[in-house]
């Protein structure tokens, strides 16, 4: 797992998963480092329109960049997953990419023959297995990766504007009190 927000590089335990400050080295790089190899069979793209570029470009908004980069760091017939948001950034730089245009490198992605999925986190397929584990805290090993936090319906305006903010907490509405807090 790559990242620049700390307080998201802290939660998981790194013995476990291999995480990685990502800035300043291309993934293959930071991969490479972890595994002995630059190379994974199943990268995820999980950011969307407000990723980041790495080294001088750490502070700057570069979307295609994770993009690429997780295509990059598959390796040939393994599996991409883009389930970061993309799509019309009135902010962006680009004209494209207000229009939700990316320059995505298809010739390197053809060559290696990935499978790619994009879209949403595939939640659908599994929501109500998680929502239960969640509820009857049946996954306490997961707890502080997950980073949950239970709000009353009342409370889901301020949580929105506070995970907009990009805070790595995720919110658990509970509009009719049942699960303790």
């Amino acid at each position: 797992m790559g990242d620049t927000e700390p307080g998201i590089l802290g939660r998981p335990r790194p013995e476990e998963v291999g995480v990685r400050p990502h800035r300043g080295a291309a993934l293959t790089d930071q991969i490479e480092g972890i595994l002995g190899e630059p190379m994974v069979d199943c990268a995820v793209d999980y950011v969307g329109t407000e990723a980041h570029g790495i080294g001088r470009e750490a502070e700057d908004m570069d979307p295609a960049y994770a993009i690429n980069q997780v295509i990059d760091a598959t390796r040939a017939g393994g599996a991409t997953g883009v389930i970061g948001v993309y799509g019309p950034d009135p902010l962006a730089k680009s004209k494209a990419e207000q229009e939700g245009t990316y320059p995505i490198d298809f010739g390197k992605a053809w060559i290696k023959s990935p499978r790619i999925s994009a879209g949403q986190a595939l939640i659908m397929h599994y929501n109500r297995e998680l929502m239960m584990a969640i509820l009857w805290d049946r996954m306490p090993y997961l707890s502080a990766m997950l980073n949950t936090k239970v709000i009353s319906l009342d409370d889901a305006p301020d949580a929105y504007a506070t995970f907009d903010t990009g805070v790595s907490e995720k919110f658990i509405i509970n509009p009719h009190g049942l699960i303790p807090a």
